[in-house]
């Protein structure tokens, strides 16, 4: 949700070099481009624009307001400033405010300020319109940066660069230098990229102030900026980083999960040391090695519910080798999921660009490989009921992935996965496109082509039944065999009415072992309107409606579901959110029992009105089908609620729950019934230094977690970490809450750049 304001914001301008002297006003409201100017020296960052170099900047001022206006007047003035040398690229912002307390700020990590006052750049160096960087500040100077693909956001992305800002008595001052070590741009001379400047002002409304105007009828934002002209002699000659690591562990574990009485057992410290390497002999070209890597997390994964869901679960990249470069290798298909890498040896990563093309290779080899086997009606389990599992099989992974972009974000690339072990493996491979044309519309999919042979233990998966009405059987006994995989979506993305299609079609004997494909087959077609309505009145920002609607077979020809999901959605004022929706109808064939009438109510909320508080809850209530043997139609809900305190700039406290209740519609007989709540607690010293306490407690499995963490981060690859993590589970009387596991660690990671 914080990071969806960008779907309202890129437009450009443009710069060229000119002499060292001091230079008016030189913005072209009409044209939106500025001239580079080029410095001769750094500029000291002080937040305050007080370094004499600002002097010689061009100015030029953000006056549309794109949301919830539709470029309508700014209301508060705001002006942006940019310079640069053979190392850095300098943005400068002016934030005038006529209310300077009513500026919203916070000392947070980096990436978390999405609900502050901001301002922010977005660059195209390419200038062909279908990958840009991301630079948020806030007035704290907290940074945020992403990647935009398209339309896509990837706000995993991080990199090396410089902020300092200022509040004052009028408003804000904010700086940023962004070395050019930390960016991808062509091999030329003279350069010339895309680039918009832009505001977040929350408010009563979330306001998004806009160097250009924005049609919000055309989708390809990118396609709007203005181009940062002139840029010369940047720096293009190779660069190296060295990324070392050590680390000490202490780790215990209860010595009998089954016996609360069996005592525990304190093991030895282990150190642990590896290396990244990263080697850029120009911009185009990464070259990216680690060695022994730790891939450890300083949390543990914060628990979903998992009863009544018979599918993988997913969880989000946390480790920065996967996180950069993941853009590349993003397909419409799920065919790469990084987190199916789990403990590596060693892993390497190649990504060039020259022109139209994008090519990138990764290969890993992992110690402990786990497994996704996508099944008809749920992930396929390991022997001990597990839909994603770990497994102590030795792999090896290569993934190759090669774009070709052209017009204005369409491409068509390929994709090949292989994971090989003794005597198994699977082989994916493809080719997937997107085309923008129309001004709005947008044709995208994907073709995949799998072959696996299974590993021969059947210890490990025994279940004897076949794959859709195929003579091969999901357990481990070394069976080999093909399949296939499609989708395909049309849409058009415009400012009062959007619709998609989107087709799907996976053979039952289709796998990707390196990705995130949980089910197969199936044949299903899936649509959605949405009429959107921009009144802007007092009470509403804007409101709309949709509706959905989609059919589901499997390869035997039997419907498995239909269903027609009418909503609504309004954004009110006070920056508040709501979405209902209602499965008017939603008929299942599940384990061979025809289930009608699933009806449902859908529903979240979320609102931000003041600066230390925002609240969300999310939920459905209503039918759901037990997803037992046998399954039953039951009556109950899936409920989920965060808050999020702030009761100074530096302290923050997140609770977050989620339960699930269900009952037998026939009988009331309760089927199952739990929650998870877990509490975050942040301080904030600075911008680098934090503690952290994190306590989690899920009922279903009558288990405490604990994670302590003392933080500092130079920058998001320089870091010094200590803490621990603590479980614990409740064994009923006599024994109460006993501790089963038990770690300390620190974490010392230094960045070295030449």
């Amino acid at each position: 949700m914080r990071s969806t304001f960008l779907l309202f914001t890129t437009i450009a301008l443009v710069y060229s070099t000119s002499p060292a002297q001091t230079i008016p006003d030189t913005s072209n409201q009409v044209r939106f481009a500025i001239k580079a100017v080029r410095i001769h020296g750094d500029i000291d960052l002080t937040g305050k624009l007080t370094d004499p170099h600002w002097k010689l900047a061009p100015r030029v001022h953000l006056d549309y307001e794109i949301q919830p206006g539709d470029n309508t007047p700014a209301p508060q003035k705001t002006t942006a400033m940019v310079l640069y040398n053979s190392h850095y690229l300098y943005i400068g912002f002016n934030c005038h405010d006529t209310e300077p307390s009513q500026i919203r700020a916070h000392i947070t990590d980096r990436d978390n300020a999405f609900d502050d006052d901001f301002v922010g750049v977005i660059f195209d160096t390419y200038g062909d319109h279908q990958r840009a960087y991301e630079v948020f500040e806030n007035p704290f100077g907290v940074q945020m940066d992403g990647l935009r693909n398209g339309n896509n956001e990837d706000m995993s992305f991080d990199m090396v660069w410089y902020s300092e800002a200022s509040i004052n008595d009028s408003g804000y001052t904010a700086e940023m230098a962004i070395p050019f070590k930390s960016l991808r741009f062509p091999a030329k001379d003279v350069q010339n990229w895309g680039i918009e400047f832009f505001r977040n002002l929350p408010r009563k409304s979330r306001i998004q102030i806009s160097w250009v105007k924005l049609n919000l009828n055309d989708p390809c934002v990118l396609c709007q900026t203005g181009t940062l002209n002139g840029l010369e002699g940047l720096q293009s000659t190779g660069a190296l980083e060295l990324l070392p690591y050590a680390m000490a562990v202490e780790s215990g574990d209860i010595n009998d999960n089954t016996n609360p009485s069996s005592g525990f057992s304190n093991g030895p410290i282990k150190g642990r040391a590896g290396l990244g390497m990263k080697y850029t002999p120009n911009p185009s070209l990464s070259l990216e090695a680690v060695a022994n890597p730790d891939f450890s997390q300083i949390e543990s994964d914060a628990t979903q519910i998992s009863v009544n869901n018979t599918y993988a679960l997913f969880y989000p990249e946390k480790r920065p080798f996967f996180m950069d470069g993941s853009d590349i290798f993003a397909t419409t298909i799920q065919a790469y999921y990084s987190r199916m890498i789990n403990n590596p040896i060693a892993a390497g990563k190649v990504v060039e660009k020259a022109g139209p093309w994008s090519v990138a290779y990764l290969g890993a080899e992992d110690r402990d490989s786990p497994f996704i086997i996508a099944g008809e009606e749920g992930s396929v389990s390991d022997n001990n009921g597990d839909n994603t599992f770990p497994t102590s099989y030795r792999s090896f992974s290569n993934i190759l992935r090669a774009r070709y972009n052209f017009g204005l974000q369409s491409f068509v690339g390929g994709l090949a996965t292989t994971r090989n072990f003794t005597r198994a493996h699977n082989y994916v491979g493809g080719l997937d496109w997107s085309l923008f044309f129309g001004g709005s519309y947008t044709f995208d999919g994907q073709f995949l082509v799998s072959n696996t042979r299974e590993l021969n233990d059947t210890n490990l998966v025994s279940d004897p039944t076949f794959f859709g009405n195929t003579k091969f059987t999901k357990a481990f006994d070394g069976q080999e065999y093909n399949g296939t995989g499609f989708q395909t979506d049309f849409r058009r993305d415009a400012r009062n009415y959007s619709f998609r299609v989107t087709y799907k079609d996976f053979s039952p004997t289709f796998q990707s072992e390196d990705g995130y494909v949980f089910s197969n087959d199936l044949r299903t077609v899936d649509m959605d309107h949405t009429l959107a309505f921009y009144p802007n009145t007092p009470l509403i920002d804007n409101w709309g409606l949709d509706l959905e609607s989609g059919l589901h077979f499997d390869y035997q020809g039997a419907r498995k579901e239909r269903w027609v999901v009418p909503g609504i959605f309004i954004n009110l004022k006070s920056q508040t959110q709501l979405n209902v929706n209602y499965l008017l109808v939603n008929d299942e064939l599940f384990n061979s029992v025809n289930f009608v009438r699933v009806n449902r109510w859908e529903f979240n909320l979320y609102s931000n009105p003041i600066s230390w508080l925002s609240a969300s809850i999310n939920g459905e209530v209503g039918r759901f089908i037990y997803r037992n043997d046998p399954p039953a139609l039951g009556k109950g809900h899936n409920l989920s609620a965060e808050v999020i305190l702030k009761p100074t700039d530096r302290l923050s406290l997140t609770l977050d729950y989620s339960r699930s209740r269900l009952s037998n519609v026939v009988g009331g007989e309760l089927l199952f019934d739990g929650y998870i709540s877990r509490l975050v607690g942040i301080y904030q010293f600075s911008n680098t230094i934090f503690i952290r306490l994190v306590g989690q407690y899920d009922q279903f499995q009558k288990q405490i977690e604990l994670d302590p963490l003392f933080s500092f981060k130079l920058n998001p690859f320089t870091i010094f970490y200590a803490g621990s993590t603590h479980s614990m589970e409740y064994y009923g009387e006599p024994y109460g809450i006993v501790q089963t596991e038990r770690q300390f660690f620190i974490k010392l990671q230094y960045l070295w750049r030449n």
